[in-house]
């Protein structure tokens, strides 16, 4: 497999909660990227989302994934012990934020591009928050190790 092992073949959690976090965190990114360039995408024949099913159908596709999905897997590493409430506090902060500007771009009118750049723009900062507060905990000695793993030579 393509996870972080170590010598006993155990993956932890911790690496998988980081997976978790990208893999849901990457779809409503570049959907946001993907309704502001629409029309490129079109003309070049490449089937993006907007592109395919259409404007609401991506909005409502960002709130699918925003709304029940991101925030949990974005706790994960606080839920799980390895991170403190610097990060616990800072990931519901940025969580609560991707949601509002992921409702307004549901809301905005179908030809304003500025509602899904700040959503992008705002998806990259989020990502980049997020780890940083993982540092800063870490850092900070408020980090604690979880100690539940998955071995992967007993699957």
């Amino acid at each position: 497999m393509g996870a972080p092992k170590s010598g006993n073949g155990n993956v932890g959690l911790e690496p998988l909660a980081l997976f978790l976090i990208i893999f849901l965190w990457t779809p409503p990114h570049f959907w946001a990227l993907a309704l502001n360039r629409a029309d490129d995408y079109a003309r070049a024949g490449v089937p993006m989302l907007p592109v395919v099913a259409g404007r609401a159908a991506t909005t409502r596709q960002i709130l699918i994934y925003k709304r029940p999905l991101g925030p949990r897997a974005s706790e994960l590493p606080w839920m799980l012990g390895c991170a403190g409430t610097v990060y616990g506090a800072i990931v519901a902060i940025c969580g609560a934020l991707f949601l509002l500007l992921a409702f307004h771009l549901n809301r905005s009118v179908e030809g304003d591009r500025r509602a899904a750049h700040r959503l992008f723009a705002f998806s990259i900062v989020y990502l980049f928050v997020l780890f940083a507060a993982l540092l800063i905990d870490h850092g900070s000695g408020l980090f604690r190790s979880a100690t539940a793993t998955v071995n992967f030579s007993e699957v």
